[in-house]
């Protein structure tokens, strides 16, 4: 790694680049700014939630709709809480909590790295670890009180397995098959921070795929390995990817075996989606609470069991996060520094912008023309304020594959430029075949 870089190969404090250009451009912003903020909660402007939903409808794509063995579920975030402590969560999710006596702050202990504080930077202050619950809890009803406590979900899993059975019946689905979720997730996280990474208020992809006891070690790999590819597939450089295996330490009380695909951030390999075999921990778990058969019956073979579950289970928010981070570049372009987000254009906010190269001789109703008919086809910003390398600056930054622009020779012959992101190669295409060559290129990029 040299003086200019920092982990991973990534620009030098890449972090903080990402921030700015979140809120610049409007992909991220803080949470209830305007009176503060809220720690830890971000809100998705109008870039950052085309991205999101591009990347949830590959996940999507990937995951239900290209397979007839994976079924859909949208399960409400609040539950019964015996669901809850059917799961364990109740008793057992939480995190060891240390207080600094001096100045107050409180840390996860496995955060801290040695006996100094890392706010205050006094010594041997902390308090013994105590637990603590990272559900977030509230009240349903009138009344508040033990009995009406429910909980916010600290993960969407449970709602799958709870609906195991309705699914399983009313889609006719046969072991081994997969249900898949997509939903915001909550918790109470003590030190939470690198800007996204880690959250309060976060959403999960999660797929769990019921299986016969004997053929688990089988699945998991082959799921192991479809969700790198995935991963890979979203344009993410694959030295920055590699697998790590939980040891007898890091595995969960219900895991068997667990593997993560990590990601090479600034601050050092961290987790993105996590591959678990869970055995039958959790539907054994919720037919024990609620007296419910959650068994299979294998018309096949005539024989009864309880399916044990491979979870493919990712943080979309997360998965944002690594496609910022590895699409970010600053590179010199003719003495001047650019700064660009070389995004999958299948995943970009923007497919295509518009701009009149100048705000005369009629260029501007032609743009606006072809503008409005390219957003039949893709997404489209229009765009006839400032220079033109201004706006074309602007767009790289926001990740937009290519920019189209009307200029004279538009309104001898009917062409326009075509400017490639990555490349800045440009072409001239006629009007008329406009639509048909920027689908062509998006299919050559997926």
């Amino acid at each position: 790694m040299t003086n200019g870089e920092s982990a991973g190969g990534h620009p030098p404090d890449l972090m903080n680049k990402l921030t700015s250009l979140s809120k610049r451009r409007g992909f991220i912003f803080q949470s209830s700014e305007i009176y503060g903020g809220v720690g830890s909660v971000y809100d998705y402007g109008p870039l950052g939630v085309e991205l999101k939903n591009n990347i949830r409808a590959a996940w999507w794509q990937e995951m239900v709709h290209r397979r007839p063995d994976v079924e859909g579920v949208d399960a409400g975030i609040l539950m019964n809480p015996r669901v809850w402590e059917a799961s364990g969560h109740v008793e057992g999710f939480t995190d060891p909590l240390v207080e600094c006596r001096n100045c107050h702050r409180r840390f996860r202990a496995e955060d801290l790295d040695g006996v100094q504080c890392p706010s205050c930077g006094m010594s041997g202050t902390f308090t013994e670890p105590r637990q603590f619950n990272l559900m977030f809890h509230t009240f349903m009803g009138p009344v508040q009180d033990e009995a009406s406590t429910v909980y916010l979900r600290p993960e969407t899993a449970q709602g799958i397995y709870v609906n195991f059975r309705n699914i399983q019946e009313t889609a006719r689905q046969k072991v081994p098959f997969g249900i898949a979720q997509i939903g915001k997730a909550f918790r109470n996280e003590i030190t939470p921070g690198n800007f996204i990474f880690r959250m309060r208020e976060f959403e999960q992809m999660e797929m769990q795929y019921f299986v016969e006891p004997s053929a688990d070690a089988e699945w998991f790999e082959t799921w192991k390995q479809r969700r790198m590819e995935w991963v890979r597939g979203l344009g993410v450089t694959p030295e920055r990817l590699r697998f790590h295996e939980h040891g007898p330490d890091e595995l969960a009380h219900y895991a068997k075996t667990a593997f993560d695909i990590q990601y090479l951030f600034p601050f050092g390999w961290q987790e993105i989606e996590g591959i678990h075999n869970r055995t039958d921990f959790d539907l054994s778990r919720h037919q024990e609470y609620s007296g419910k058969k959650l068994e299979y019956f294998d018309p096949a073979s005539g024989d009864r069991f309880i399916p044990f579950v491979i979870e493919t289970s990712a943080g979309l928010d997360r998965t944002l996060l690594v496609v910022l981070a590895d699409a970010y570049t600053e590179e010199e372009i003719e003495g001047e520094q650019r700064v660009l987000l070389r995004l999958h254009p299948r995943l970009a906010p923007i497919k295509a912008a518009v701009f009149p190269l100048v705000k005369k001789d009629g260029m501007p109703d032609v743009a606006k023309r072809v503008a409005d008919e390219l957003r039949e086809e893709v997404t489209v910003f229009y765009d006839e304020a400032g220079s033109i390398g201004r706006r074309y600056r602007r767009q790289d930054e926001a990740g937009t594959p290519y920019c189209i622009t009307i200029d004279g020779q538009t309104l001898e012959d009917e062409t326009v430029t075509v400017r490639d992101r990555d490349s800045l190669q440009q072409e001239r295409v006629a009007i008329d075949r406009l639509p048909g060559h920027l689908q062509a290129l998006l299919e050559a990029a997926a």
